[in-house]
């Protein structure tokens, strides 16, 4: 398939719920979306998912449009590939930057599984026809408040429970959530928020059974985790600190965690989350899909990915109401009881809404071949 056409729209979306972390409150959702056309006038989607402040990972909207419009496009536009994974070949040259990668990365998988009519889940190989999704759930200032999300979403038949914590809202949160639902899976979430100083106050957390306490320590970090996790009888699970699988490679030979947390974004894309996910398999460590509240794109190409057999934890993949009044695709995602049906239709097996796409659109470049 010949790459004819790449267009890239700013989308602005305001969230259902404002969504707190550690890092701090989401209202609005601005991000990127990309289409690859090819030379029969087929289109496939991608989604960045940076966001607009350099608080989870050093890239931005901004940073992606220069790349997306200086490097990566001019690298695949007018090119023919026979399979996405020669993506990654041509953005080679171009260090780091991964989530403008996976932008495009994951718009010419959706377009390769098109041409093939299969769905992408069928592309990469997964095996699942339902997942099981779990649900990420922000600070709250409230502990009652806290305690009636839980509810409510244990009501809706979610796997798992994430609750973001943060020094000063942890170890007493967890207690109120241990105390009112002593045997819902749960997990923490920290988000970098600690150090190795902290160590005694997450050494409490080990008495409330939880499943792992994701990232605790520095976003660039695979040393103090090991020496952490020796410490610790939860597991620990690395979300920032892996980007590649290489930086899983040195994580599993560390001991610097027991589960970790597959981001396409954050890994540059597709087929390198592909390939974690099968050395983690081949190492006995579990992995799940982690969200970075996507739109419904996005959200499909996670669920088609969570289709892989090691992805053995449930995910944040939860349904599109949970964020948005109104999604961008059709039929929206749809989480019952905790699991969403894959879809089986072609590409990520939902139908983009170009109404509503046009409606978030706040700018729009369009990029061809000569």
């Amino acid at each position: 398939m010949k790459i004819e056409s790449v267009t890239i729209r700013r989308m602005s979306m305001t969230m259902k719920n404002p969504f707190t972390t550690s890092f701090g409150t989401i209202h609005q959702r601005d991000f990127l979306l990309a289409t690859v056309q090819d030379e029969l006038g087929n289109e496939g989607w991608g989604e960045s998912v940076a966001f607009t402040y350099p608080w989870y990972s050093e890239e931005t909207t901004e940073t992606c449009i220069h790349m997306l419009r200086d490097f990566l496009i001019p690298a695949v536009l007018g090119k023919t590939i026979e399979h996405p994974d020669e993506v990654n070949e041509f953005f080679a040259p171009i260090r780091k930057n991964n989530m403008a990668k996976s932008t495009i990365e994951g718009a010419v998988w959706d377009l390769y599984a098109k041409r093939h009519d299969m769905s992408l889940a069928e592309a990469l190989g997964g095996e699942r026809d339902h997942i099981e999704v779990g649900i990420s759930i922000g600070i709250e200032e409230r502990v009652e408040d806290l305690l009636a999300n839980v509810k409510g979403f244990i009501d809706e038949g979610y796997k798992r429970i994430k609750v973001k914590i943060k020094p000063g809202q942890d170890v007493e949160v967890i207690r109120a959530i241990r105390n009112e639902f002593p045997d819902v899976p749960l997990m923490a979430d920290a988000n970098s928020a600690y150090t190795l100083d902290d160590a005694e106050v997450l050494k409490e957390l080990d008495q409330f059974n939880l499943m792992m306490i994701e990232q605790p320590l520095a976003s660039d970090d695979i040393i103090d985790h090991a020496k952490l996790q020796r410490q610790m009888s939860t597991p620990i699970c690395l979300d920032e600190s892996i980007h590649s699988l290489e930086d899983t490679r040195k994580a599993v030979e560390l001991g610097s965690c027991r589960i970790i947390n597959i981001k396409i974004g954050r890994v540059g894309g597709l087929t390198e989350a592909k390939k974690i996910h099968d050395y983690c398999a081949a190492k006995g460590i579990d992995v799940w899909c982690g969200g970075m509240l996507e739109s419904g794109i996005g959200r499909a190409h996670n669920v088609a990915l969570t289709t892989l057999p090691n992805f053995t934890l449930p995910g944040d993949t939860a349904g599109s109401s949970r964020y948005w009044d109104q999604d961008i695709i059709k039929p929206e995602v749809v989480a019952e009881n905790g699991y969403i049906t894959v879809p089986n239709e072609a590409g990520i097996g939902y139908k983009t809404d170009i109404e509503a796409i046009d409606q978030f659109t706040v700018d729009k470049w369009v990029f061809r071949a000569e």
